[in-house]
């Protein structure tokens, strides 16, 4: 599923960051090169990490 269109960011590609230790939508989308541009992701992208640390 796409995350970021702006960026386009896959769902798979925010989780493996937040494996990775990208604890914040900001850390994530640095670790994958880019940066939230208009924002309307952020909030999918915090569930995201927040589904992945919770499961770690």
């Amino acid at each position: 599923m796409l995350v970021c269109i702006c960026n386009a960011l896959r769902e798979n590609q925010v989780r493996q960051a937040a494996r990775s230790g990208a604890d914040t939508a900001c850390r994530a989308y640095r670790a994958l090169g880019c940066e939230a541009k208009c924002g309307q992701c952020v909030p999918f992208a915090r569930e995201i990490i927040n589904s992945e640390r919770a499961a770690a």
